[in-house]
């Protein structure tokens, strides 16, 4: 039986989302920027505040990340 629970949410700390999936980085990467990384921000800000800096739907981002393996 395949689980229905999204893994993700816009409100989780974008460090946190790297951490938990390999291909989260792929993802955040595409939408945020390799600047991201080393961003101090990164421990301590949500899905939805880096879409808001860079002008891209959370939505979007979490259903990808959402439909990592």
């Amino acid at each position: 039986m395949a689980k229905t629970t999204a893994k993700f949410d816009k409100g989780m700390n974008i460090g946190d989302v790297i951490k938990a999936h390999p291909g989260a980085e792929k993802i955040i990467e595409k939408y945020f920027g390799k600047g991201c990384f080393t961003c101090p921000g990164i421990k301590m800000e949500s899905i939805t505040f880096g879409s808001t800096m860079h002008g891209v739907d959370p939505e979007a981002i979490v259903k990808e990340l959402n439909e990592l393996g």
